[in-house]
């Protein structure tokens, strides 16, 4: 297979390249950016910075910050949201490892 290209075009398939900025990033998610920055506050994620000291969101994110948005709408205190999404995101990540233990475990 041939090494992956270094094109500037390949950063847009990058989940975690900070390709939006926090105007963007608040119209794609239909909300505002003071509620990104409280989720930034809430540690729920932290944007990387430009050059400039303007913050820039990855897809992985707003995806985040889209579930913590549909949690507020539903009713969900923002810190609450923000703590639900890390205990979701730290359930998947241990079912995963157990799932690779478990595979260890039958082939060996």
């Amino acid at each position: 297979m041939p090494p992956r290209s270094t094109h500037p075009v390949d950063k847009l398939d990058d989940d975690n390249y900070p390709a939006y900025t926090t105007g963007r990033a608040a119209e794609m998610l239909g909300t505002t950016p003071a509620f990104l920055r409280a989720l930034g506050e809430h540690r729920l994620i932290t944007p990387l910075r430009s050059e400039a000291g303007h913050r820039r969101y990855t897809r992985h994110q707003l995806r985040l910050a889209a579930r913590a948005r549909q949690l507020v709408d539903t009713g969900t205190p923002i810190e609450a949201a923000c703590r639900i999404i890390t205990l979701e995101n730290q359930l998947q990540q241990a079912q995963r490892l157990n799932e690779e233990l478990h595979t260890r475990e039958a082939t060996s």
